[in-house]
């Protein structure tokens, strides 16, 4: 299956989750999901970008045709379809940066500091959040007239405050913190254009890059 191991930086997952849900069985290419995407960046690797009348009218391409079909005689179809075709190109290039970034993080074994604020901070939101969920039966309890719930109670909101109070101080720190961080860029010791670059010289001349064939 095809796919774009972005992290979770983006949007994109998200997207193609809520897509495939909406699908039909039967009419799944009606609704635009990752297989479009698959042979949109077929067709911007086979005719460019912005290209995307070629893109169209490529028989091989003809699936990214189908979510619009509905649309077909609309006075202002084809700036739509167009501009459609442009803001999810760019999300996945977004993506494929990422993913390019990620792998490139993972072969200079680069790792986050430990003692870092925003390591800090994910730790304790990670915290407050189990700490909540696992005593959330207690505010019920508590109401109930449940006197030993409404003393764990009281606790667990006193441990909650605390928790946020050095939420509190974490992100007061992060500014001057991430201003010092080198340009990801910088730390990888490689530049988006080039990583644009190697995505474009991996992909064969039909289809998009082969790590990402469905």
């Amino acid at each position: 299956m095809f796919n774009i191991a972005d992290g979770g930086f983006t949007e994109l997952h998200t997207l193609w989750q809520n897509e495939e849900k909406a699908a039909v069985p039967g009419r799944e290419y009606e609704i635009w999901h990752r297989r479009h995407d698959y042979w949109l960046l077929g067709g911007i690797v086979t005719h460019g970008y912005g290209r995307w009348q070629d893109i169209q009218n490529d028989i091989r391409f003809a699936i990214i045709n189908e979510p619009f079909k509905m649309d077909v005689g609309k006075g202002n179809f084809l700036e739509i379809k167009n501009k459609f075709l442009a803001r999810r190109f760019k999300l996945l290039e977004q993506a494929l940066v990422i993913e390019e970034q990620l792998r490139r993080a993972a072969y200079l074994n680069l790792t986050q500091d430990p003692n870092h604020p925003a390591m800090s901070l994910n730790a304790r939101f990670a915290e407050v959040e189990c700490l909540a969920e696992s005593h959330q039966h207690l505010s019920k309890e508590s109401l109930a007239g449940n006197k030993p719930a409404n003393a764990v109670l009281h606790k667990v909101l006193n441990q909650l405050e605390e928790l946020l109070s050095d939420m509190k101080s974490d992100v007061s720190r992060l500014p001057a913190t991430l201003a010092r961080i080198p340009p990801v860029a910088q730390r990888l010791q490689m530049s988006e254009r080039s990583i644009l670059s190697r995505l474009a010289a991996s992909s064969s001349p039909s289809t998009p890059t082969t790590s990402h064939q469905t």
